[in-house]
């Protein structure tokens, strides 16, 4: 039986929801974030207040909550000509994919994450990657997460599972996921502490949080927020 996790954690919407799904189900859950030069660098502030307020108002999960990690991958940043690593306007690239997507990153994120689970002694490691409501990134689809499961389990000659707890739900689920883990109380903290937006913006305060209101981040969620409470202000 799985006890322990290490949850790849960006201070967003998603990662947090995995963040309090591990929490009540993992004995000991330790938490990894990356700094690879994105322009919403913004986020790795907003995880330190997430985690912050998730100690503050859940004390039963503060008793579960272990160290948090913070990996310099700068070197991500500088071979990545995307609109995430560079200020540049948002568009789909000709081969069909938006320029937000970052070659390889998942796939990085994943392999320290494992390099990581395996010298703390975490058997789980939880991503916030979805195949419902994704930007169409082939390192978010359900085969690819399989891959490196099997990859870094024989890699590392010891079994590895990787939870994706929001693979197959869109983001209207994804609040009610943290309404039903955390009552109201997590679905304000999601408003208020974390951050999805990719320019970084914190000046505009929306019913679903801050963000600019136009980059992609923001717009899946705010149509997310529409569908979860259609009637909302």
């Amino acid at each position: 039986m799985h006890k322990a996790a290490l949850v790849l954690f960006s201070g967003g919407q998603d990662s947090t929801t995995c963040l309090a799904q591990a929490l009540s189900r993992y004995e000991r859950v330790e938490t990894l974030a990356f700094d690879y030069g994105q322009r919403h660098v913004v986020e790795l502030q907003s995880r330190l207040d997430v985690l912050a307020q998730l100690r503050l108002q859940f004390p039963a999960w503060a008793a579960r909550l272990g160290d948090d990690h913070l990996l310099d991958l700068a070197v991500l940043g500088q071979v990545s000509e995307t609109s995430l690593t560079r200020d540049m306007a948002f568009r789909m690239e000709e081969g069909g994919l938006p320029n937000t997507f970052v070659p390889g990153r998942n796939l990085i994120f994943l392999t320290f994450a494992g390099a990581l689970a395996y010298r703390r002694g975490l058997d789980v490691i939880v991503t916030g990657v979805c195949e419902t409501d994704f930007s169409g990134y082939p390192d978010c689809r359900d085969d690819t997460i399989k891959a490196m499961q099997i990859a870094l389990s024989l890699g590392m000659e010891r079994r590895v599972l990787i939870d994706t707890p929001l693979m197959w739900i869109d983001k209207a689920d994804t609040w009610r996921l943290a309404e039903s883990l955390g009552g109201g109380a997590l679905v304000d903290l999601v408003v208020e502490y974390t951050h999805t937006c990719y320019l970084g913006d914190r000046s505009l305060r929306h019913p679903w949080g801050y963000g600019c209101g136009q980059c992609p981040a923001c717009l899946l969620r705010a149509r997310g927020w529409e569908r979860y409470r259609p009637n909302a202000p």
